[in-house]
């Protein structure tokens, strides 16, 4: 395998915020948030080249991401710039002093238009499964949603995230009876080379003005599913 070649330009149609601290970007699906260990392209790497060539940097370049999505999901990725960021940015996550929307496009239709979802949740496989409440291994997963309209025998739904769970709001959705557009490891019917799965919105607090920002990412395009605006 040839060495990966990132180019910056190619970056600038996807950044939604940046500034000398944070770095937001609309990440496609099918792109790792950061390296695995295998290789492959990945979007940190793809931000630090942008940094690099925009700031007219040298040597190695400060840059973390604050979060990570799956690889088949789209949207919002926030990087760190500086240590100072991403300490303060990783201590509002833990005290859920942030909030992140997906729109997720399911099939069928939940029972109830708006809802809490609550599960314990095991990590195994590659996978997430739903368990026993207080279970060996089992995490408590929260999670709002409500639907936005019907698309056909589809539903599209805002989710309001309040834990961050390996694979979370796929198997919660799946629980219900709705699992996402194309996911077919939990279950979906429909087949697709992704999933209709997208970071939409993120609110925070900037690391160092203390000042709340709204971050948005707009709909992947073109896209075979997504036929609407945010």
């Amino acid at each position: 395998m040839g060495e990966i070649k990132y180019r910056a330009e190619e970056l600038a149609p996807l950044i939604l915020f940046a500034d000398n601290h944070l770095l937001a970007v609309n990440k496609p699906a099918n792109l790792l948030t950061q390296d695995s260990g295998t290789g492959l392209r990945n979007m940190e790497d793809w931000a630090r080249e942008w940094v690099r060539v925009d700031k007219n940097k040298t040597g190695n370049i400060f840059l973390n991401a604050v979060h990570r999505i799956d690889k088949a999901v789209s949207g919002i990725v926030l990087f760190a710039r500086t240590s100072k960021a991403l300490s303060r940015l990783n201590e509002d996550i833990r005290q859920r002093n942030c909030k992140k929307i997906y729109h997720a496009l399911v099939e069928g239709s939940p029972k109830e238009p708006a809802a809490e979802l609550v599960h314990w949740l095991l990590h195994e496989h590659h996978c997430a499964q739903i368990s026993r409440e207080g279970g060996a291994g089992a995490q408590r997963a929260v999670l709002r949603y409500r639907t936005l309209r019907q698309i056909g025998k589809q539903s599209l739904v805002e989710i309001d995230l309040e834990t961050g769970r390996y694979h979370q709001i796929r198997a919660q959705l799946a629980a219900i009876g709705c699992p996402i557009s194309g996911d077919e490891k939990y279950g979906a019917t429909s087949k697709r080379k992704d999933i209709a799965l997208h970071h939409a919105r993120l609110e925070i607090t900037h690391p160092t003005l203390r000042e709340p920002i709204i971050i948005q990412a707009p709909y992947p395009t073109p896209s075979n599913w997504w036929s609407f605006d945010l």
